[in-house]
């Protein structure tokens, strides 16, 4: 899991991410990313919805394999972002961790650099 610092809290950060992000689709997931200019760190959250499973307990064990994929990954990752990443397929729960973690870095390398144009 990711020091409390890299995710969010509340609902209104979230609010702005959704009305002016960037979006990148894989398979299983969607990423969301904005430029956050106010922040040293980037953040990220992990939406898995009732829609994947109905099982708290199965929808929390994909968020925590997602967590850990994306942990990896994250010293590399640019800073000053807000990220969200959607779970929106069951197939997650028993995709193989090779699987997962390919498709995870493939998404979180689409986000650019910071300081270049792609950013709002």
């Amino acid at each position: 899991m990711l020091e409390k610092k890299y995710r969010f809290h509340g609902h209104g950060s979230l609010r702005y991410l959704y009305k002016n992000n960037h979006t990148a689709r894989s398979r299983h997931f969607l990423l969301r990313y904005v430029a956050n200019k106010q922040r040293v760190h980037s953040r990220l959250t992990i939406i898995v919805g009732k829609k994947v499973y109905k099982s708290s307990a199965k929808r929390n064990r994909i968020r925590r394999r997602v967590y850990e994929a994306v942990q990896k990954f994250w010293p590399e990752l640019s800073q000053g972002y807000d990220i969200a990443i959607t779970v929106y397929s069951a197939e997650v729960f028993l995709l193989p961790y090779e699987h997962l973690v390919a498709e995870i870095k493939q998404l979180l390398s689409q986000i650019p650099p910071s300081g270049t144009s792609d950013e709002t």
